[in-house]
């Protein structure tokens, strides 16, 4: 065995139970020693106090006889003690009778130790006689005692005690190793020979014995323990010998299959090769057939663009005159088949965008709420008799968002057109609500609603709820396909509630920024009645905006009895209930109608005064039309009659194609505008070297000098650097708008040209010195 001596168990037992009992011996012998040294301590003085009180008799007589012999002979007996080393008997005066004395034994550490424990000598003195206080002193007796007699029978009681302390613990610890080493170290020693013989490789091997004596012990109950663990052991290597058999044999076969599979892979691999080289073929041919496509579609766009532009210009100016019912019937016919020509073309453009990933978004700050009520004003036309259209603006609406304000008009368009559409009686709303993530549009309609299961089709392109709806109520089904993927473009989404004949609800949430919070408007002061039912948008709008600018606002129902009230203004979207209270009413009325619903000259002039506008009722007018009303101006008339009359806006229109030079000049000629017309960009150039103007039309393909080269030109010159150039073009697609910016162009119209975006445009950009197209 190769344990050393003091790495044994019974070693390391034995000397921890050794080192114990002899601290436990150390301790009790300490103990007894501190014992018997103050049992000695005490005795010195015990014995001394039994000398003097033996001599005390003796003593007295031989001080009161003055007998020196009898004194001396009993101070010599007191020297027969070992333990005194002097005695004296002194009278009362402190005179010796007698005194004897002896020296102290010598010794060497004894000694020493003997004096520090006890001390080097003691003198003992007792008064004679040993009596009260009061009683005559005839002297003293005094003695000497040695401390070495008491201190050396001490130190040799203390070794004794301490050196069989010692040899007990020496025999004890030698008992303990030899029994530890027969019941601990003999039986462990044998089990691990037995281990170390076992070999690992081998199996069914016998069991480990077990040392006789030890079979229901500790020991014993070891070695049954390492048995089950060596037979797990045994079945264990077994099984693993089995299954490294298995493995061997399925790593031949999986070889096999590897060899094999890679000669199929080696096949494949040089298929694929060729299917590759074949797709890549195949995908160039894709993107140049893409390519075409889009250059096609942006060419057939202007080549579209450039006579619907004439045709329903010509159609619109058409309708502006005095036309028989039959002729304004077919060519209103003729002009919403255009302007359905004209959506058609911009959904399947804006859908080729889409699938060729060409769409990009600017970012750009705008109104949201003036973008959002102006689209619902040009599309106010489109609704039913029957049918009341809001805009709701939500008060903590930011001033300005950052967006693509084009894209957020064609989503409200769309939303909107899709509303009104399928809408015949009721409200169609458009709300725009703040939250944390940015924006909430809804647009919801009384309409006929969409069936559960056709909320999922009404989004594929070119589809609709139902196969009768297009005959019924037209349209292509692009819109809200268009729609969505615009939302998604913008990180939004875009969510529909509906139920058939209650109407529907479209949601849709844009994450865009805040740019600047909304203006506060100057707060009014004065008293608002509205008659409107509680029900109306109408109603919805005035509760949110007139008690904000500091109004005093109430509503009455239109039959309710106006009778001693007493209020600045009255708003109705009631005509007949207007005619009842003028009689008894003098303030001034703003009437709410719908879209060209005037009232006859005649009920008009009895209602004066009076003003009317129409639905949807924007916020801004409102306010303007109550600032009017409640506020009027205070500028002196003679300080308006010298006020300088403002001069006519100068326009230059840059185009060469004849008919759309007429459009464009009966559109303006209708606003009151006179327009300069230039063929080419040449043309153009050479007109404003001679003449100044406000604002320039500039059509971007044209002969000789295109619009590009021609804005480019204008920007070079310093006088004409805050000239508003406004690019016409018939291509749509958005490297266009890049180009025209790039070439110094401030905005962009894209043909058909439209009366409402012209004249947003104009109101845009002409300076304030000039008149103000209506």
């Amino acid at each position: 065995m190769d344990i050393p001596l003091k790495q044994r168990l019974s070693f390391r037992q034995a000397s921890l139970t050794v080192m114990v009992a002899f601290a436990l011996g150390a301790l009790f012998s300490l103990i007894q020693v501190a014992l018997d040294y103050a049992s000695e301590d005490a005795l010195i003085n015990q014995e001394a106090d039994a000398l003097l009180e033996i001599s005390q008799a003796p003593a007295l007589r031989a001080l009161r006889d003055g007998d020196s012999a009898l004194a001396s002979e009993l101070m010599q007996g007191l020297l027969q003690s070992p333990a005194v080393m002097g005695a004296e008997l002194l009278g009362a005066e402190g005179t010796p009778l007698a005194s004897l004395s002896r020296p102290a034994n010598a010794g060497g550490w004894g000694a020493r130790l003997s004096s520090l424990l006890f001390g080097a000598g003691r003198s003992i003195e007792r008064p004679l006689p040993p009596g009260s206080p009061g009683s005559p002193l005839l002297g003293r007796q005094r003695l000497e005692i040695d401390t070495y007699v008491y201190g050396s029978r001490f130190l040799h009681r203390a070794a004794v005690t301490l050196a069989v302390n010692f040899v007990s613990c020496l025999l004890l610890s030698l008992i303990l190793l030899g029994l530890l080493y027969l019941l601990l170290t003999r039986p462990l020693t044998a089990l691990i020979g037995a281990l170390r013989q076992r070999d690992p490789l081998r199996s069914e091997q016998p069991p480990l014995p077990c040392p006789s004596g030890h079979q229901r012990d500790e020991i014993g109950l070891l070695v049954a323990a390492c048995n089950r663990q060596l037979a797990l052991l045994d079945r264990e290597i077994a099984q693993r010998r089995a299954a490294e058999e298995r493995l061997t044999y399925s790593l031949a076969e999986l070889e096999e299959r590897v060899r094999l599979r890679t000669t199929e892979l080696e096949s494949t691999n040089r298929e694929l090769l060729d299917a590759n080289r074949e797709l890549q073929q195949a995908q160039r041919t894709t993107l140049a057939m893409a390519q075409a496509r889009s250059q096609f579609l942006a060419s057939m766009s202007h080549e579209i663009r450039t006579p619907l532009n004439g045709l329903l210009g010509m159609l619109a100016l058409a309708l502006d005159n005095p036309l028989p019912q039959q002729v304004r019937q077919q060519l209103t016919i003729a002009h919403d088949s255009g302007r359905t020509l004209v959506e058609l073309l911009n959904g399947v453009l804006d859908l080729s965008k889409f699938e060729a990933g060409q769409l990009e978004l600017e970012h750009t700050p705008f109104d949201l709420a003036s973008l959002v009520e102006d689209t619902a004003s040009l599309l106010s036309q489109n609704a039913a008799p029957g049918v009341e259209l809001s805009c709701l603006i939500a008060p903590d609406l930011p001033g300005e968002v950052i967006g693509d304000p084009l894209r957020v008009r064609q989503i409200v368009s769309n939303l909107l057109s899709n509303a009104l559409k399928f809408t015949r009686h009721g409200r169609v709303d458009v709300r725009l609500i703040a939250n944390p993530d940015g924006i909430l549009l809804e647009v919801r309609d009384t309409g006929i609603g969409i069936a559960r299961e056709a909320l999922s089709r009404i989004f594929q392109p070119f589809a609709q709820a139902e196969a009768g709806i297009s005959r019924q109520y037209g349209g292509t089904g692009l819109g809200l396909t268009l729609t969505r993927r615009l939302c998604e473009a913008m990180h939004g989404t875009l969510e529909v509630e509906s139920q058939p004949g209650l109407g529907s609800r479209f949601s849709v949430r844009l994450p865009l920024a805040t740019h600047a919070a909304a203006t506060a408007l100057p707060p009014l002061q004065g008293t608002v009645v509205a008659l409107c039912s509680r029900r109306s948008g109408l109603s919805e709008l005035l509760e949110t905006w007139l008690p904000a600018w500091g109004l005093d606002y109430r509503r009455q129902d239109p039959d309710a009895s106006l009778a001693g009230l007493s209020t600045d203004i009255l708003i109705s979207d009631c005509p007949d209930c207007l005619s009842l209270l003028r009689a008894s009413y003098s303030a001034p009325i703003l009437l709410v109608s719908a879209y060209g619903e005037l009232l006859p000259e005649d009920q008009a002039l009895r209602l004066q005064p009076l003003e009317q506008m129409a639905r949807p009722l924007a916020r801004a007018a409102l306010y303007q039309a109550l600032q009017r009303h409640l506020k009027p101006a205070t500028i002196p008339q003679v300080e308006q009659s010298l006020a300088p009359a403002p001069s006519e806006p100068r326009i230059l229109l840059v185009e060469d194609n004849p008919v759309n030079q007429l459009v464009v000049k009966g559109l303006l000629g209708r606003l009151g505008l006179t327009v300069t017309i230039a063929r080419h960009g040449e043309e153009a150039l050479k007109i404003l070297q001679q003449r100044d103007f406000d604002l320039v039309l500039m059509d971007c393909n044209l002969p000789l000098m295109d619009g590009y080269e021609a804005t480019r030109q204008i920007r070079r010159e310093q006088r004409w650097a805050g000239l508003p150039v406004i690019a016409l073009t018939a291509n749509v697609l958005p490297e266009e708008r890049e180009r025209c910016q790039r070439a110094g162009m401030n905005d962009y119209l894209s043909k058909p040209l439209r009366r409402g975006e012209l004249e947003a445009m104009l109101e845009r950009w002409l300076p304030p010195r000039g008149a103000r197209p209506a």
